[in-house]
């Protein structure tokens, strides 16, 4: 009874919030959102902070909501034409460093979306990092969500 009032006390503090912290990890900012009701494809953004004195890696993320979801990002080709990659070496986050997830640059790919993203749905989602292991959080769908100024810029 105790550790099911825990884990719904956990939830309503990260979609109040925005943030989670699990133990040197920080999430805040999190949304995520498709093209459009019938798109067969998401991505979800948010800041994540290390707070611990080594550096750490994202090598992987997990979800049900999509037959793939992967860590992805943004590159400009030789033609000046903007593509996606996904990272297969991880993205680090160093010690005492913020590293954005955002719009245009890395962020979380969901592929092949088993139902469509609808403002307000709760996304569950598991980060895997080098160090810190396991990191579970709720993303909040918001397709009205306009790109915020700055918001790609991130630090290693």
């Amino acid at each position: 009874m105790k550790i099911t009032f825990f884990l719904s006390a956990l939830s309503l503090i990260s979609i109040f919030s925005s943030s989670l912290s699990a133990g040197e990890i920080m999430v805040s900012d999190a949304y995520a959102r498709s093209s459009g009701p019938l798109a067969k494809a998401g991505a979800a953004y948010m800041k994540i902070m290390n707070h611990s004195s080594e550096n750490d890696r994202l090598i992987s993320v997990f979800s049900d909501i999509a037959k793939k979801t992967e860590l992805h990002r943004h590159l400009k080709s030789d033609n000046g034409v903007m593509k996606m990659v996904r990272i297969d070496e991880g993205i680090k986050v160093g010690p005492m460093k913020q590293h954005a997830l955002a719009r245009g640059g890395d962020h979380i790919m969901f592929m092949g979306l088993k139902e469509p993203f609808e403002t307000g749905k709760i996304i569950p989602v598991t980060l895997l990092f080098e160090k810190a292991g396991k990191v579970g959080i709720e993303i909040v769908v918001d397709q009205n969500r306009k790109e915020k100024k700055n918001s790609h810029s991130h630090t290693h």
